[in-house]
């Protein structure tokens, strides 16, 4: 074929264009620029964030004529050979095809003999995960200790099918998915060499259904230009990946505030006639809610933003939905998504869940109905009345009563979407230690930069309305401002508490598993504790107070002073 792909015409071929890993990149270049690269080395992270790239890159630059260089110079034989896979040296093996013993035994035989054409032999392993136990097996002791000469890459989506064996053989380096303004970036140096005509935003929209991948990415890109013909706009993008215009999320999202039933039903089966996924929808729904909420928390922290660009009517749109309000509408989408995956008809759950939202009641404890206010105040007023005719009459009103308040039961009454697992509460309780909390807050702001440093702003907004209130030496508790957040944790979206749980063991030296509580549930819950903990003590001091009545008569006929008790 005549024709490339873009996204193989465009293959890095320097390590400047590996976009978005440069904490990996530079920390590879040093190593080739002073000679101390390992012997084996793993490349872990999603689909199409440049792994077997980089693998390919760093074969060029270690065989490279010209060595040692930061970057392969790609004009030497070597380079060359290596980038049109004429030298026998550098060896690419697909471990999802060849996963058997048989094949590892055969990289064992051959891996001792020294490169023909280059100084260094290289076997790029892709979709390491994919190879038996037996394969790994027989990769260990070669991957321990191979020849000076020869040198191994090995790449994966999913690290944790990998042995810890064969991990702690290599130099492990986890590349991220590629930001949204990363992609738009490289997509426009590609569209201007390649002199296409693109709409301002059309690469917006493609970069966002990527999904953090390059090659997702470029692959999108060139089908959407073989569609578009002279210039790829706005609609062609959004009719290729199947995303909606914001446009159109902020008209659904005004009717749902403004409970307009109609206006949200016809503009969702505008979007259906137009073919959209119920599925992809409503996630976009999902993410334009939860963007909102951080605008609203950090409006000058636009990085955050997954799917949204700010523009006038997002401003508005957020000045007026409160936070409350943004939490219950996440939650029934939410939940809606979810029964989505287990029926043939997902647009049904859709229509439900915005009707629910339009009628429902989820406005009335969270804004209160102006009418139902006012029925409140005349009553108010009309018992003042009844109380100052009582008073005429002489009857004396008492403001205190000797009997337990019954409002203080009112919390109980409260529906509450999540509820705290308090017997786990309670064993960290028990061996709570006050060093060990003094310590756990002592590393938080170095959590949190550690945090921004991943990348994960989302993870540490989360945590900015969030405090340890116990610890102990294998556990602690945090408590949070909002439930929503505190429910966000405890099922581990995004892999939020995996990742805190994981950057505190290597703080604390020491593995400390999160329990989340609401700070409306943690008053209650420490309180109940406590008494309980008051009440055992005391039967064990009233136990110990206990005299056996043999010892008391030995007293009484001996004298306490001449009696020596032993247990």
């Amino acid at each position: 074929m005549s024709y490339q792909a873009l996204y193989r015409v465009f293959r890095p071929q320097i390590f400047a264009d590996v976009v978005g890993q440069e904490h990996i990149t530079k920390t590879l270049q040093n190593a080739l620029i002073q000679k101390k690269f390992s012997h084996a080395y793993l490349f872990s992270g999603p689909r199409g964030t440049g792994k077997t790239s980089a693998a390919k890159l760093f074969a060029k630059a270690v065989n490279c004529e010209h060595a040692p260089v930061s970057e392969p110079c790609n004009q030497c034989s070597a380079c060359k050979g290596i980038t049109n896979g004429t030298i026998s040296d550098v060896i690419e093996i697909d471990a999802a095809s060849n996963n058997g013993v048989d094949e590892i035994r055969d990289i064992r035989d051959k891996v001792k003999f020294a490169p023909s054409s280059v100084n260094y032999k290289v076997y790029i392993i892709d979709e390491v995960h994919m190879l038996s136990i037996g394969a790994f097996n027989a990769l260990l002791k070669t991957l321990e200790e191979p020849p000076e000469h020869c040198l191994f890459i090995l790449a994966t989506t999913e690290p944790h099918k990998i042995p810890l064996t064969i991990i702690s053989r290599c130099q492990r380096f986890d590349f991220k998915r590629i930001t949204l303004q990363a992609i738009v970036g490289r997509m426009e140096k590609i569209v201007e060499t390649e002199r296409y005509h693109v709409q301002e935003g059309a690469l917006d929209i493609i970069a966002g259904a990527a999904d953090g991948g390059m090659r997702d990415a470029l692959s999108l890109l060139d089908q959407a230009i073989s569609f578009s013909g002279d210039e790829l706009t706005i609609d062609d993008a959004l009719l290729i990946t199947g995303a909606v215009s914001q446009q159109y999320i902020g008209k659904l999202a005004s009717s749902l505030h403004e409970q307009n039933v109609t206006s949200a039903l016809e503009t969702l089966n505008e979007l259906f006639q137009q073919g959209k996924d119920p599925a992809k929808l409503i996630e976009d729904m999902i993410f334009y809610f939860r963007d909102m909420l951080l605008y609203q928390t950090a409006p000058d922290l636009e990085g955050v933003l997954e799917k949204v660009k700010v523009d006038e009517e997002f401003k508005n749109l957020s000045q007026q939905i409160p936070a409350p309000v943004l939490y219950e509408m996440i939650d029934i989408l939410n939940k809606s998504h979810q029964e989505m995956k287990w029926t043939n008809h997902p647009r049904v759950f859709f229509e439900v869940a915005v009707v629910k939202l339009c009628q429902g009641a989820k406005t009335d404890s969270l804004s209160a109905n102006q009418s139902e206010v006012d029925r409140l105040m005349n009553k108010v007023h009309q018992l003042e009345q009844e109380i100052e005719k009582l008073k005429t009459a002489g009857v004396s009103i008492s403001t205190t009563s000797n009997q337990p308040k019954e409002p203080s039961r009112s919390p109980k009454s409260t529906k509450s979407g999540y509820k705290a697992p308090v017997g786990r509460i309670h064993e960290i309780l028990k061996g709570a230690e006050r060093p060990e909390l003094e310590r756990l807050k002592g590393c938080w702001g170095e959590l949190l930069a550690q945090l921004k440093q991943q990348n994960k702003v989302s993870h540490a907004a989360l945590l900015n309305d969030s405090e340890p209130v116990a610890a102990s030496s294998r556990a602690f508790v945090l408590a949070f401002k909002y439930e929503i957040h505190c429910k966000m944790v405890a099922e581990d979206n995004n892999g939020v508490r995996t990742n805190l749980e994981h950057i505190l063991e290597g703080m604390l030296a020491g593995r400390r598993d999160i329990v989340g509580v609401p700070e409306a549930q943690w008053g209650k819950i420490r309180e109940e504790f406590l008494q309980e903990y008051q009440q055992e003590d005391s039967e064990a001091k009233e136990l110990k107070d206990e005299e056996d009545p043999l010892i008391a008569e030995a007293k009484k006929l001996f004298g306490a002073e001449l009696i020596e008790i032993k247990d």
